[in-house]
């Protein structure tokens, strides 16, 4: 019977006619002579295949152990949490017979109930806990283990209900490889509507169902490398919504708020950067990095151990030299007395030199210390000179901006002022007009004096205005003049930094190079400084100029 039940539960089929073959020379019962042993490796385990149910394996094996080993007394948890503790040690024992859980895998499963029932870790009280076991074993077993979580030490104030909850959590993270589940929102791909799914994410795939008890199960969303997820905006009156994209299909879901639904979005992503880099579930790293460690410190234990027992043996053997030496040392006192004396005296020769070795030693340490510092002290110092560099060519820079912006307050005070004599061109141009005008009048006929009079006064009244216009005229001039000295010399004070950088970043051995402005035209020199225009534009302003009179 427990043969065929294994075969079922595994997925292996069951052959009779090999049983009664191993067990048929038998006469003291089945069992007594090969033993099921090696026919439970070679008929059954040995065909296994690993695509059985591992949980329905589990309740199997708790059915044949748990009626008898199970304790009698009253527990705060049910059978059912019992087995999921039953199974959770079986991930977290040691591989060696018989099993017994260490004191660090009963922390870790203890921290994890706490965590789960929202209670705080009593750190103290564990550590007084396993002083007491350490010094009696060096772990429980399963039946301890579930005595232990059952006895409510480290779970006071906690109902059962709480309890089992966390217990529940636990197996499903260790065992069922869940790393995170919960009610949302799934978007339909034939109808597109929204409908509320139960969904569980592990290793490689997330299923989701009708509801949390895991009966009626709508689908599978298969992960692998290649799959990602993405946040999307809300839209459609759904909010909280993010895609998941497989090669052949993409997922929309909706988390219940944004919490939710980050943590969502990080859970698949650690998971899909789990399977494309090839690792374990990060509880099964972790058991395998725990496990690593203790049997690294255990064997750097043992070979303290081995080391401290050769000490003590290597003590022992020159304690034993040691005594042989003195009773020869004894035996031979009376006659070596003269031995002993030249014996003290190379002890003496051996102190002074080992004093002058001592000597010779501190003063090549001290050496090697000052050209330690001495080559310290040059580091820094080039340090510093970089820094200097740095804070020059960050100045030099500065210098070329300002040049560079007088440069162009210079081309703009330039502009103006041509503008400038422009127009005073154009007003003194019909000042001469008027005055032409004004002499003509003068030579008319005493007839039309009176009115040439009225005309003559309009006309110096307008005369009287282009005079003040001329005036404006004149001190906007003066203003730009005074514009282009300031402009001009803010260009001179950027020459002058421009200069000064030049020489010191040639004394500091050429680093960098300026960028210098290229050469100028000459310009004309007037009045009131040098002109905006050139040789050839004032012949051409000049002959315009006299056209005009000529006209006039």
């Amino acid at each position: 019977v427990l043969s065929h039940n294994l075969c079922t539960v595994l997925n292996v089929p069951h052959d009779p006619v090999a049983l009664e073959e191993h067990f048929r020379d038998d006469d003291e019962g089945p069992v007594s002579n090969q033993g099921y042993m090696p026919y439970l490796n070679k008929f059954i385990l040995e065909k296994v295949q690993g695509n059985f149910d591992k949980v329905e394996f589990n309740r199997m094996c708790w059915t044949l152990c748990a009626k008898k080993n199970l304790s009698k007394s009253p527990l705060l948890i049910s059978d059912e949490d019992a087995f999921k503790v039953w199974v959770i040690f079986n991930f977290l024992s040691e591989d060696k017979y018989p099993l017994i859980i260490v004191p660090e895998e009963i922390e870790y499963l203890l921290k994890k109930l706490t965590e789960a029932m929202g209670a705080g870790w009593q750190q103290e009280q564990f550590e007084h806990y396993k002083v007491a076991l350490n010094s009696s074993r060096e772990g429980l077993s399963a039946w301890e283990l579930i005595e232990l979580v059952g006895s409510g030490r480290f779970s006071k104030g906690m109902d059962r209900q709480t309890v089992a909850m966390a217990i529940g959590e636990v197996f499903n993270e260790l065992i069922l490889d869940v790393l995170k589940q919960g009610y949302m929102l799934k978007k339909g791909h034939k109808r597109k509507n929204w409908m509320e799914r139960w969904f569980v994410l592990k290793p490689n795939v997330i299923s989701y169902y009708v509801s949390e008890d895991l009966k009626d199960k709508k689908g599978d969303i298969m992960l692998d490398g290649n799959c990602c997820v993405e946040a999307l905006p809300d839209k459609d009156g759904k909010k909280c919504l993010f895609l998941i994209k497989c090669l052949d299909k993409t997922f929309e879901i909706s988390a219940s708020d944004k919490k939710k639904k980050q943590e969502w979005i990080q859970a698949i992503q650690s998971t899909v950067s789990l399977l494309r880099a090839g690792r374990p579930p990060p509880h099964k790293e972790a058991r395998q990095k725990r496990r690593e460690l203790r049997q690294k410190l255990l064997a750097e234990q043992e070979e303290l151990e081995r080391q401290m027992r050769e000490l003590q043996a290597a003590n022992e053997n020159k304690q034993k030299e040691l005594e042989t030496v003195r009773k020869q040392l004894e035996a031979a006192a009376a006659r070596a007395a003269e031995e002993e004396k030249k014996r003290l005296q190379t002890q003496v020769e051996l102190q002074d030199r080992f004093s002058l070795e001592l000597e010779r030693e501190k003063m090549v340490r001290q050496k090697m210390e000052e050209q330690v510092a001495q080559k310290s002290s040059e580091l820094e110092q080039y340090l510093q000179r970089v820094r200097e560099l740095e804070e020059m060519y960050k100045q030099l820079q500065e210098a070329l901006e300002d040049e560079k912006q007088a440069r162009q307050d210079e081309e703009t005070v330039r502009k103006l002022q041509a503008r400038l004599l422009e127009e005073e061109s154009a007003k003194r141009a019909e000042l001469e007009k008027w005055h032409l005008q004004q002499q003509q009048t003068i030579q008319m006929t005493e007839a039309e004096k009176q009115e040439l009079e009225n005309q003559r006064m309009i006309k110096e009244q307008a005369l009287q205005v282009a005079m003040q216009q001329l005036k404006q005229l004149e001190l906007e001039r003066k203003e730009a003049l005074e514009q282009y000295e300031e402009v001009k010399k803010k260009l001179e004070t950027a020459a002058n930094n421009t200069k000064s950088w030049k020489d010191k970043v040639a004394h500091h051995e050429g680093l960098i190079r300026l960028i210098e402005p290229g050469s100028k035209n000459p310009h004309l020199i007037t009045n009131w400084g040098p002109a905006a225009f050139t040789e050839a534009e004032l012949e051409q302003r000049e002959k315009s100029w006299k056209g005009k009179k000529t006209t006039s």
